[in-house]
């Protein structure tokens, strides 16, 4: 591992251990208090943690076959969650030998065939294979759901993994690796949900899409925004070959779209009649709750480092 990435998993595990302390602490403090929530998240987060630094530890192609995974399991929910006919079975077989498929570009490093696949040549092959199923009621809706949860969950996704593929590029204090930019665009991600969450609790008054996610508040938009801002112009120079002014981009890109994402899952549970989209991680739901946030700031963050450096 690159020795400014084992220092940067030496913060995680220090926050983890701050945060874990702190729960004990307020556990033992007030008894009468439920923080079985909080406790479960914090655990989860210790599994993640280890998970993404065995991922990127060891060779890229643990990496890329972890992320095919997570994109297997973010499908495999939302089919989960959305009504499919009998009839469509054939078709999510074809949706689901999709996903390696699209990962075997990852490995190649086939940018033109990476790019257009899900988008162009599985969104006009699985129509073709539903009407060799013959049944038309409800053909459009079960074309369009299958397709898109292709597009957020598998397409979106593997330009995470396609950052493992990009080659170095000089950065302030060193060469910049694909397993470095992967870290970079997770912690962000996943520090600006907690932001938004932290600054809604403390100042959250306005409420910004209430019959979506009433719990989103403008003032955590707001601090989460600047905080995710912050931490991407302090880590760019340690871990992306960004200047400072990109990087200050970058943190508005991840912290404003991984706020889209998650309404944006938040708007089709909603519509589906679900809080959580599974139980896979206790304390957070299911695998396209957490990724909720990445189905947005993958893909873009993903083409603003490609457009501007590559």
């Amino acid at each position: 591992m690159h020795g400014v990435l084992a220092y940067a998993f030496g913060g995680i595990l220090a926050l983890l251990v701050v945060a874990s302390a702190v729960t004990a602490l307020l556990i033992r403090r007030y008894p009468a208090r439920s923080y079985t929530s909080v406790r479960l998240r914090i655990q989860t987060w210790w599994w993640l943690a280890g998970l993404l630094f065995l991922a990127l530890s060891f060779d890229p192609l643990v990496a890329l076959g972890l992320t095919a995974f997570v994109s297997y399991l973010g499908f495999k929910e939302f089919v989960s969650l959305v009504p499919t006919r009998p009839a469509d079975n054939p078709t999510l077989l074809l949706a689901y030998l999709a996903i390696p498929v699209q990962y075997l570009w990852v490995h190649m490093a086939w940018y033109g065939m990476f790019i257009i696949f899900i988008p162009v040549y599985v969104f006009l092959l699985l129509p073709l294979r539903m009407v060799v199923a013959g049944e038309t009621r409800g053909f459009l809706r079960a074309a369009g759901t299958l397709h898109w949860g292709l597009m957020t969950t598998v397409f979106s996704i593997s330009h995470l993994a396609y950052l493992l593929a990009l080659p170095e590029h000089a950065g302030t204090h060193g060469p910049v690796r694909g397993e470095m930019l992967v870290f970079y665009l997770l912690v962000l991600t996943q520090l600006n949900d907690v932001a938004q969450f932290l600054w809604g609790k403390l100042l959250g008054r306005r409420a910004i899409a209430p019959r979506i996610s009433p719990h989103k508040t403008l003032e955590g938009l707001l601090g989460g925004v600047l905080t995710t801002t912050l931490l991407a112009w302090l880590l760019a120079p340690w871990l992306t070959p960004f200047s400072p002014l990109d990087a200050v981009l970058a943190g508005l890109l991840i912290s404003l779209c991984g706020f889209t994402g998650d309404v944006v899952i938040s708007a089709i549970k909603r519509d589906i009649g679900v809080k959580d989209s599974g139980r896979l991680l206790p304390g957070h739901g299911g695998a396209l709750d957490r990724l909720d946030s990445l189905t947005y700031t993958a893909p873009l963050f993903f083409h603003f480092i490609y457009y501007f450096y590559y």
